[in-house]
């Protein structure tokens, strides 16, 4: 299984950013995608998950709505849609495969369960 995170890159607090999480037909019909993020000397932690059955998401607890899930068939891609980013986004963001998504509650531990990784992508908000 092969994950490709894109989208990445600097950006200013109060932007937004559209993250690219791409795959095989296949691996998206089959998996549920998760995404996660790591910031320096922190755990990864779940972020946000679709369901390859119905679309359905799943976020943190934690998360404001400033995150969004989506699939986009077209580009073949589960894209993660961040607003009014903060410098406490800054991490690397992570794709991943699970059998099934996590609930919220789950979303902090829900990493370990992890099927595949993509290699992540470096997301700097700053001013």
């Amino acid at each position: 299984v092969q994950l490709q995170a894109s989208g990445g890159g600097l950006a200013q607090p109060g932007g937004s950013l559209t993250l690219s999480c791409a795959a095989s037909e296949f691996t998206l019909g089959y998996y549920a995608i998760g995404w996660f993020r790591q910031a320096p000397g922190k755990e990864r932690e779940g972020l946000a998950c679709i369901s390859s059955s119905d679309d359905s998401t799943y976020y943190a607890e934690f998360l404001e709505d400033r995150f969004s899930i989506s699939r986009d068939r077209a580009n073949k891609a589960i894209n993660l849609q961040i607003d009014s980013l903060k410098e406490e986004d800054t991490a690397v963001y992570y794709c991943a495969t699970f059998q099934y998504c996590f609930t919220p509650a789950q979303a902090p531990t829900f990493a370990r369960r992890a099927l595949s990784w993509g290699q992540g992508t470096q997301v700097t908000v700053s001013s």
